[in-house]
C-alpha cells in the first residue's frame, strides 16, 4: 500500500537537501510576507494605470479580497487538519531537514498560506490585466516565477511539506481565477 505521507516527507527532504547555503538569505527574504506589501501596492498602481481608474480599482480590490480569502481560509484549514510543519516534525528533523532561519511559523502547516496567497495573487492579477485585451505575457511570466520561488522557499526553509505547497498553489490558482472571473462579471454588469 502506498503511504502518501511518507512519499511527501521523502520528496520534501529531497528538495530541502538541494540546499545551497549562499541562497539562505534569499529564501528568508522571499518568505517574509511584509516585503510583499510594497510589491502589491506597485502592482495595483500599475493595474490602475493600465486599465483605467474604474476597472483598475475593481481589479485591485479583487486582489486584496483574494489574498485575504486565501490567507484566512488556509488558516482555518491548518487548525482543522493540525498537520505539523516539517520544522516541528521529529522524523523530518532526525533525517536532516535544513532550516536556514530556524523553526518558523505556526505549529501547523497544511496548507501553505504563502503558496496560496502568491498564486492567488498571480492568477487574479494576470487575469485582471487581461481585461483590456492587452498582452500580459512578460508580466505573467514574472509574477509566476516570483510565486514559484516563494513557494519553493517554504520548502527550503523547512516550513512546509511539498504537499502543503502543492495544495496551496492549487487553492490559490482556483481562488485567484474565481475572484478574477467574478470581477470580470461585475465590470461587464457596470458597462
Amino acid at each position: 500500500m502506498i503511504d502518501i505521507v511518507q512519499i511527501d516527507q521523502a520528496a520534501t527532504l529531497w528538495i530541502n537537501r538541494l540546499d545551497i547555503p549562499a541562497l539562505h538569505q534569499l529564501w528568508i527574504v522571499l518568505s517574509d510576507a511584509k516585503i510583499w506589501f510594497p510589491a502589491y501596492a506597485i502592482v495595483m498602481g500599475f493595474i490602475i494605470w493600465k486599465l483605467g481608474w474604474k476597472k483598475g480599482v475593481l481589479v485591485s480590490m479583487s486582489l486584496i479580497l483574494c489574498v485575504v480569502l486565501t490567507d484566512q481560509l488556509s488558516g482555518v484549514v491548518k487548525d482543522s487538519v493540525a498537520r505539523l510543519r516539517p520544522c516541528y516534525n521529529t522524523w523530518m528533523l532526525d533525517n536532516g531537514l535544513i532550516m536556514p532561519g530556524g523553526p518558523t511559523g505556526h505549529l501547523y502547516g497544511f496548507f501553505s498560506s504563502h503558496a496560496a496567497n502568491v498564486f492567488g495573487f498571480a492568477a487574479a492579477t494576470t487575469l485582471g490585466l487581461g481585461l483590456n485585451g492587452s498582452p500580459v505575457k512578460p508580466f505573467a511570466v514574472g509574477v509566476y516565477i516570483w510565486a514559484s520561488l516563494v513557494s519553493l522557499a517554504r520548502i527550503m526553509m523547512g516550513a512546509h511539506f511539498l504537499g502543503d505547497v502543492l495544495v496551496g498553489i492549487l487553492f490559490g490558482l482556483v481562488m485567484g481565477s474565481a475572484v478574477a472571473y467574478l470581477t470580470h462579471l461585475l465590470i461587464k454588469a457596470w458597462k
